[in-house]
């Protein structure tokens, strides 16, 4: 009798993950297809926003400011708008990625309210959507750089992207499953956040160069500036794409332990909470 109370047991189990994945699947698509619905470039501004960016960065940055972008390490590249096209790419995966990871329970209230279905699907199809768009626009990265500093020298290192994508996807995922919650408990929190990216972004050398963090760290030496930076998750990670994309290389193994260890941090810490107060997000709604 145990026995075949176990087994339907764990046919039920079997069965609702069965479900819990299909949805997620079929939201993830629904997220992919609505991304720019009723648009008539359609896909295209996935890559005209980012470019526009990097317009704007070149221009203050790399021809008023006269930032001095680094040395591909074996591509030999030394051009900003091509350096900071490495980095805005990536940088605008992570912050829309917790963007709208952070609303992704808010601005679904009605349908939480009237059916039942695993919370977590919300977030993370929001942040899978995002991750395809997010592969496309590295694969339009990778071609611009490689007709710069000669194609078949970075073709062997574009798989390293792959797991690359992973860790920085679970890294996005696990801080949108926090931010999610504390939408709905904190309307504040949209605005702090916009402020933080703000602040992020210039803390993460997306459009300066880690030279000037150097410098910086010679003139305050009691400071411990380089560590903090070298700390900073969305530095790892942009670097790391900078690693394959602008120098031709792979990670450092301290890089690829560092992104490990803030995607697993951030996971953990991200399902915790989630599972610890999502069961009471339909009353605060």
């Amino acid at each position: 009798m145990a026995s075949v109370r176990a087994g339907t047991l764990s046919m039920r189990d079997s069965l609702v993950k069965n479900r819990t994945v299909n949805l997620l699947a079929n939201l993830t698509l629904r997220e992919i297809k609505g991304q720019y619905k009723k648009t008539v470039l359609g896909r295209a501004w996935s890559l005209l926003n980012p470019l526009a960016n990097i317009a704007v960065y070149s221009l203050v940055f790399g021809i008023l400011v006269r930032a001095t972008p680094p040395l591909g390490t074996n591509s030999g590249l030394k051009s900003y708008a091509l350096w900071v096209a490495c980095g805005i790419i990536p940088w605008g995966f992570m912050s829309t990625g917790t963007s709208l990871g952070r609303g992704a329970l808010a601005d679904n209230a009605g349908l939480l309210t009237k059916v039942y279905f695993p919370r977590f699907v919300l977030p993370t199809s929001t942040i899978l959507a995002l991750a395809s768009t997010f592969l496309t626009e590295l694969a339009a990265v990778a071609i611009f750089v490689g007709v710069a500093g000669g194609g078949p020298r970075i073709v062997w290192r574009l798989p390293v992207l792959i797991p690359i994508v992973i860790l920085n996807t679970a890294f996005v995922l696990g801080l949108s499953l926090i931010l999610s919650i504390g939408m709905v408990y904190f309307g504040d929190i949209q605005h702090i956040w916009g402020i933080f990216l703000q602040l992020w972004m210039y803390a993460s050398c997306v459009v300066l160069p880690f030279s000037l963090v150097q410098q910086a760290q010679v003139g305050h030496p009691n400071l411990p500036i380089e560590f903090l930076f070298e700390l900073n998750p969305a530095y790892q990670f942009v670097e790391a794409y900078r690693n394959v994309l602008y120098d031709f290389d792979v990670p450092s193994l301290t890089r690829w332990l560092v992104m490990l260890a803030w995607a697993a941090v951030s996971m953990i810490i991200g399902s915790w909470v989630f599972s610890k107060f999502s069961s009471r997000i339909v009353e605060e709604l």
